[in-house]
């Protein structure tokens, strides 16, 4: 699986492309849309670049009432980093001064593999918006997240191929009492994903992030032992929402859940894209379905076999 399709609602808003409602009779309140501004990564001549862009953006809405930003594509997004991206949004903060929500690299795969996306340190966005709720990111590629404190962000999600261990740790590590749902996509070490459970320890441990109600470890080639770790993490007893999705968990990592801590307590576990055996499945339903958890089990993956003995499971987002 790739990404396929763009953001159609964020921060609880429908998406608009600033270059749709700029081209219309009339421009929607500000307030009541997650405002796109996207440009071209295989940029022509005549396209415009995201600093025009945004320019025009920043003239023409009424962004003091401006709630939430996506930004799309940037010029030659595969080799330039989201650093100019960054300083632009920081240097207008003073007129998005109602600012909650920041997607950053909204992009699907004709425009940008996931993995090929260059970020950059994002951190900086924090410090510039403080009543910031909400941040999304996508690609892993030169993303740098160290440890920051941020009193008011409540939901913070990273989507990546591979997701470095310094990342991970600075994530980790970071005070965000406010912080209700965190998602972060592994990935594989074939693209950056070098980090293990021990990476995650401030986490798993519950003296992180005490407002936490919604984790999700997902798109990981080692979610098996993310799954074990979990198993025994103190964080799990005050969560509602579990998602190990998108991984290759197989059934010792399902084994690990159900022979580790109650999950009983928990409105949902997603573990959507897995390996497991029907079996498994149905140990999985029995267990907690009966308690009022909902079990999504969807998208079950067969191992590849490449006739040579060795079996091949892959994550649902890569490349």
């Amino acid at each position: 699986m790739t990404i396929g399709a763009y953001l159609e609602e964020f921060h609880g808003l429908p998406v608009l492309d600033f270059a749709d409602a700029a081209s219309a009779d009339a421009l929607p309140d500000a307030a009541a849309v997650a405002w796109r501004v996207s440009g071209a990564t295989y940029r022509d001549g005549d396209d415009p670049e995201w600093g025009g862009l945004f320019e025009d953006f920043l003239k023409t809405v009424d962004t003091h009432r401006v709630r939430a930003i996506v930004v799309g594509g940037w010029e030659d997004a595969y080799d330039t980093s989201s650093a100019a991206i960054v300083t632009a949004l920081i240097a207008a903060n003073d007129r998005l001064t109602g600012l909650e929500a920041v997607f950053l690299g909204d992009m699907t795969v004709e425009d940008c593999e996931i993995s090929w996306i260059v970020q950059s340190d994002v951190t900086p966005l924090l410090a510039a918006y403080p009543a910031l709720r909400e941040l999304g990111v996508r690609g892993g590629s030169g993303l740098a997240f160290p440890s920051v404190r941020h009193a008011g962000l409540e939901t913070l999600v990273v989507e990546t191929g591979g997701l470095g261990a310094e990342v991970v740790r600075g994530i980790a590590g970071s005070d965000l009492p406010a912080l209700e749902r965190l998602e972060l996509w592994l990935g594989t070490d074939e693209y950056g994903g070098d980090s293990s459970p021990a990476d995650l320890a401030p986490l798993l441990s519950g003296e992180a992030f005490p407002a936490l109600r919604s984790l999700g470890l997902c798109n990981s080639v080692i979610e098996d032992q993310v799954a074990a770790a979990v198993a025994g993490a103190p964080v799990v007893a005050r969560l509602d929402r579990l998602d190990l999705s998108m991984g290759v968990l197989t059934d010792e990592g399902a084994a690990a859940l159900l022979d580790g801590q109650p999950l009983t307590h928990l409105r949902e576990l997603d573990l959507t894209h897995h390996y497991l055996s029907e079996a498994m499945r149905e140990r999985l339903t029995a267990a907690l379905a009966p308690h009022g958890v909902r079990v999504v089990l969807d998208d079950p993956q067969e191992p590849e076999d490449d006739g040579d003995g060795d079996v091949w499971r892959y994550v649902a987002v890569a490349e």
